[in-house]
């Protein structure tokens, strides 16, 4: 079991151990993102080791080298977390624009948004319960510790602009947008009860 990391160099097991660490933290690594590149290649080349560790952990390995993304799935209930109303509202928007930029763009371009754009969704989709500032730049933060998204820029103006990464598409894991839309009206519907 393990046998071949036995065999790495101390620099690879640096790097197995710094990834195994990373992807039990932060969910997700993306190819895309910058600081994940190294980390995603790394792991693509010993993935059956991953698997192995991970497994021996309760989690399985899910790689998705079309787009890019590689996560855990199979979590232990002490290691999931529990989104606010806030948060969830923001994530299901991200995913929304995602969907939406999809269209326009290529499949080898990130998708970009900036915090307006996510005002005028929150705004569109009638929500009841306006998002204040510091909660969306919470939930803005949160989502990028988990390799969800990156700011770029000022994420206190609303030109800041926001690359959504392909891993949204596990994160909010719906084969249909529609059902995105339903989950928001039944969210903002609770609130209005409460």
């Amino acid at each position: 079991m393990l046998t071949n990391y036995e065999s790495f160099s101390q620099g690879q097991k640096d790097s197995f151990q710094s990834i195994c660490n990373k992807m039990l933290a932060n969910t997700f690594l993306c190819r895309d993102k910058e600081n994940n590149k190294n980390d995603y290649y790394f792991l693509i080349n010993y993935k059956d080791l991953f698997e192995e560790f991970f497994n021996i952990l309760g989690y399985e390995l899910n790689v998705n080298t079309d787009l890019g993304v590689a996560y855990l799935s199979g979590t232990p209930a002490a290691n999931s977390i529990k989104l606010k109303r806030d948060h969830t509202i923001v994530l299901l928007i991200l995913r929304i624009l995602y969907h939406e930029k999809m269209k326009e763009t290529s499949l080898n371009e990130n998708i970009s948004v900036n915090v307006e754009d996510i005002h005028t969704k929150y705004n569109y989709l009638e929500i009841k319960k306006r998002i204040n500032k510091t909660d969306l730049i919470e939930s803005l933060r949160l989502f990028r510790r988990f390799n969800i998204i990156e700011i770029l820029g000022d994420i206190t103006s609303s030109s800041a602009r926001i690359i959504i990464y392909p891993t949204i598409l596990f994160a909010v894991n719906t084969e249909q947008i529609s059902e995105v839309y339903e989950t928001i009206e039944h969210i903002s519907d609770e609130s209005e009860g409460a």
